[in-house]
């Protein structure tokens, strides 16, 4: 999918994640678990990346930019990662979690050190009973208006999906990929 959508080329690599709660969220909220331990591993999930994927990635392919991204927590997870490493010069979050407790007040004071940044959300996911899941939308708008602000206007996409949470996600995370992978080859074109 990201392929025909992109017509750049590019590899794609992934790694399990075992515990999405604690592998991803970047702090401890009891909306996403109650447990107290979730919200401690994101270190120890960008560690591996950084220590253990990156080097065998470099060794296969060369030096090569990395685009982080991810689906919901995962979308979460790559924002939150290019506030604490500069390593990824795009953040592709389709559907991010950024309704988790103070990330707009984390945001606003953790500029991201990626250079773009693609956002998406289903036009039906702040439609929801629950009281902290349906302030996504609100989130997403603040985001998204304070990563205009600080990358500009060209290097921050936000596209309203149609659907909820849950609805075509493979394909929503692959034009996020794809329209990082587009703004990437642009730049560098432009350089």
């Amino acid at each position: 999918m990201i392929r025909a959508s992109s017509c750049v080329p590019f590899t794609m690599a992934g790694f399990q994640v075992l515990d999405w709660d604690l592998d991803l969220s970047p702090w401890h909220d009891p909306a996403i678990n109650r447990d107290p331990v979730v919200g401690s591993a994101s270190y120890d999930t960008l560690r591996f990346i950084t220590d253990d994927l990156f080097p065998a990635l470099f060794d296969k392919y060369g030096e090569l930019p990395v685009i982080l991204g991810g689906y919901s927590l995962g979308g979460l997870f790559s924002l939150w990662t290019a506030t604490v490493c500069d390593r990824f010069p795009a953040i592709a979050a389709a559907s991010p979690s950024l309704w988790i407790k103070d990330w707009g007040k984390y945001s606003i004071a953790h500029p991201t050190k990626a250079k773009m940044v693609y956002l998406s959300l289903g036009d039906k996911e702040e439609h929801v009973r629950n009281q902290a899941i349906s302030k996504v939308g609100d989130a997403v708008r603040g985001e998204y208006a304070l990563l205009r602000e600080r990358l500009g206007e060209d290097n921050v996409s936000l596209v309203w999906e149609e659907g909820g949470h849950f609805t075509d996600n493979a394909r929503r995370l692959a034009s996020a990929f794809a329209w990082c992978l587009r703004r990437w080859l642009s730049i560098c074109e432009n350089s």
